[in-house]
């Protein structure tokens, strides 16, 4: 910003705009060994400068922050669709509006649910909105620049197979993350690798110290009243990891289906 400057009554420069003095006088000592200096003036800062300064300053975090919380997205593995998920594009119904205020209080205090290891686990019927509310708390705290890695344990049963797993490298790597977020439990193949795989995941993530959040559609009683003790192991380290939220309601993905088809329909024959 150019400032504009004239000659005040005090005979030093001062800014047309906030009339603010841009230069002062200042006593330059002489070294001529007696103690002798002159006066020089030297440039100061007017309040339309510090103003601007500032404001500069300002855009320059701004668009620091927004290059690491990009980074965080590219690295946080959550899929493109999710990507732009935030509570304030949340739609809030009676049904949901308790799992809501979970979800906002448990961004609200991340750094205590972060020492204190406490993860969440979200349960009920497909389509209620499980994915997206857990997609909402990454967006969240990625904005606050914590790193967070959503995946499924689909995707990591596919990845772990081009890494040296027995040396912890793909363990390590998701463990950077204050908080992993694992979609779908239970849609994974149910092979006695898979299930290792599962619960070294989840042993990992638990002895890491960092709390997880996991999404299902499997019920309180199915978990909980299984006698395969390959899956007993499995959901007994969630348990003791996360704290369990139900999610109620009719299934958001048929209704937006319907609501498609009627709007289709309605175009298409009148």
């Amino acid at each position: 910003m150019g400032i504009r400057e004239v000659v005040g009554e005090d005979g030093l420069l001062h800014c047309t705009v906030c009339g603010e003095r841009t230069e002062r006088e200042i006593d330059m000592p002489l070294f001529d060994g007696n103690g002798g200096s002159k006066k020089v003036r030297v440039h100061c800062a007017c309040r339309c400068e510090r103003e601007e300064r500032e404001a500069q300053e300002q855009r320059m975090r701004y668009e620091e922050e927004r290059r690491q919380i990009d980074s965080l997205k590219r690295l946080s593995l959550i899929d493109a669709k999710s990507k732009d998920v935030y509570f304030r594009t949340y739609q809030i119904k009676q049904e949901n509006q308790k799992v809501f205020g979970i979800a906002k209080r448990y961004v609200e205090n991340f750094d205590k649910m972060y020492s204190q290891s406490q993860g969440l686990l979200f349960w009920g019927d497909v389509g209620t909105g499980k994915s997206y509310t857990a997609a909402a708390i990454a967006n969240e705290l990625m904005e606050r620049l914590n790193l967070v890695i959503m995946t499924s344990f689909v995707k990591l049963l596919q990845d772990m197979q081009g890494f040296d797993v027995d040396d912890g490298s793909y363990m390590n790597r998701l463990n950077r993350a204050k908080l992993l977020i694992i979609d779908d439990l239970g849609a994974e193949r149910g092979t006695d690798y898979a299930l290792e795989k599962v619960y070294d995941i989840i042993d990992s993530r638990y002895r890491s110290g960092k709390p997880a959040i996991f999404t299902t559609n499997l019920t309180m009683q199915q978990m909980k009243e299984c006698t395969d003790i390959r899956y007993n192991r499995i959901y007994d380290r969630i348990f003791e990891m996360c704290y369990p939220v139900k999610f109620e309601g009719l299934s958001w993905r048929k209704k937006e289906a319907a609501d498609r088809f009627a709007s289709t329909r309605k175009i298409l024959e009148g």
